[in-house]
């Protein structure tokens, strides 16, 4: 059954307009996931999990961009509450993955090895934002949102909001799989 679902990614973090402050390094805030039926092509499930940062704020560039203020993700779960909600609830550690880019990747590698949290996703991931390249013979890498226009989806939803984001990536994925145009078709 796993086999069939693909979980979309997409985190925001916190970030700022120049320069991290001194001590403060970027972290999760929100874990966007959007659950794509591989074999229909439906996105079956759309969720936005705020998550509590320990070691940074969410500065007033981060909230201009996300939408998200401090107030907001003060009241989200811990990020080793959330990666375990992606084991348990999403079974992440055993479904195939995806996310626009690799950022999303590698921030959870990054804050996972500085927090000593146990790494929530299995090695199958595909980096959307390649795959969509390949698809059309470039090696130019498009946004999101520049992709979405190019194949003529509509950008739903707040951009830069991790839900959101999940949802519109979903649809990419979808599109290329029903062109034969995703890895491993």
């Amino acid at each position: 059954m796993n086999e069939q679902l693909l979980n979309v990614v997409d985190v925001e973090a916190t970030c700022w307009e120049k320069a991290a402050p001194p001590g403060m390094p970027s972290e999760i805030i929100e874990i966007g996931l959007c659950v794509l039926n591989t074999r229909t092509l439906e996105r079956v499930e759309k969720h936005s999990i705020l998550v509590r940062p320990d070691r940074s704020t969410v500065s007033e560039f981060c909230t201009r961009l996300t939408t998200l203020t401090a107030g907001q993700v003060a009241t989200g779960i811990s990020f080793a509450e959330a990666c375990a909600l992606l084991r348990t609830e999403f079974h992440a550690d055993s479904r195939p993955w995806a996310s626009w880019g690799d950022y999303d990747r590698k921030q959870f590698e990054r804050q996972c090895a500085a927090t000593g949290v146990r790494y929530p996703f299995g090695s199958r991931h595909t980096n959307a934002k390649v795959a969509f390249s390949n698809a059309r013979g470039t090696h130019r890498r498009f946004g999101m949102a520049g992709a979405l226009a190019m194949t003529g989806l509509p950008l739903e939803g707040t951009h830069h909001r991790g839900g959101d984001d999940a949802w519109n990536i979903a649809a990419l994925v979808a599109d290329m799989m029903k062109r034969s145009a995703w890895p491993g078709d």
